[in-house]
């Protein structure tokens, strides 16, 4: 076993939306390897209390953090507010996603820019705010070291290689992260990787039963679409192999290889 690391050389990150669901899990499953996580929430207190107290039983000192994805000052002082509590951060998941109904018909500007400022424009403040953050590092370590690199990862989803005319605003606000990510990893490299991870169908909902569920995931070339655990999985791959970037893994038993006429939800 190796020795415990002080709270100034253990790996952080910041999981947006992890107070439940995936967040919550992609928060677990990095926890259970080391890293210290911040977990940010929106409105789910008791959630992130909880996603909290589990992760700090793999890894002590995590902790939570409070902001509107939606409000853009909110954005930009969540990861100097992180950076304020743990001394330093060397990597960001963006896993919170704003998932509402709307179609063509429906459309409206209103919907769209909810969509944008939570899914896409979040994300890309965050990003630049950890390039920020590195370069702020950089300048204050030994010069002798090998210089320090940090990495995000964006949550996507396996629609975009797989179109359908539903969830009109949230898909326009994945493609917009899924091209920020190549754009990010250009612009701020070398010292911040950025990755795209594009899961398939992974958890239900209250638009599913469990009946509905359990078909759905089989549909695709595997017989089975992603779980939370190779979501997670996958999200450490990226955070850790420093040759990755601006590119996005699919995990989803290759249901983006499938045509679907509809989303998951409405068929």
């Amino acid at each position: 076993m190796s020795a415990p690391r002080s709270a100034s050389s253990t790996p952080t990150v910041l999981v947006t939306g992890a107070a439940k669901r995936l967040g919550r899990e992609i928060a677990l499953g990095l926890a259970t390897q080391g890293w210290r996580v911040a977990v940010h929430y929106r409105d789910s207190v008791e959630d992130a209390t909880k996603t909290v107290a589990d992760c700090a039983t793999w890894t002590p000192g995590a902790a939570s953090f409070r902001a509107n994805l939606n409000n853009e000052t909110a954005v930009r002082k969540l990861l100097p507010t992180v950076i304020e509590e743990f001394g330093h951060v060397d990597a960001v998941v963006n896993s919170a996603s704003t998932f509402e109904h709307d179609n063509a018909a429906s459309f409206s500007f209103a919907a769209m820019e909810k969509h944008m400022r939570s899914n896409a424009g979040a994300a890309i403040l965050i990003s630049q705010a950890l390039h920020t953050h590195m370069a702020q590092r950089n300048q204050t370590q030994d010069a002798a070291l090998p210089p320090l690199g940090g990495a995000v990862v964006n949550l996507l989803d396996q629609k975009l290689w797989n179109q359908n005319p539903d969830f009109f605003s949230y898909t326009l606000s994945k493609a917009a992260l899924e091209a920020a990510t190549t754009m990010l990893a250009l612009a701020l490299s070398p010292s911040v990787r950025v990755v795209g991870v594009a899961p398939g169908l992974t958890l239900t909902s209250h638009m599913l039963n469990a009946d509905k569920f359990a078909a759905l995931h089989k549909l695709s070339p595997l017989g089975r679409s992603s779980t939370a655990k190779d979501v997670a999985s996958t999200v450490l791959f990226a955070l850790q192999n420093q040759s990755i970037t601006g590119t996005t893994l699919l995990v989803d038993g290759g249901q983006h290889l499938m045509r679907f006429e509809r989303d998951f939800s409405l068929m």
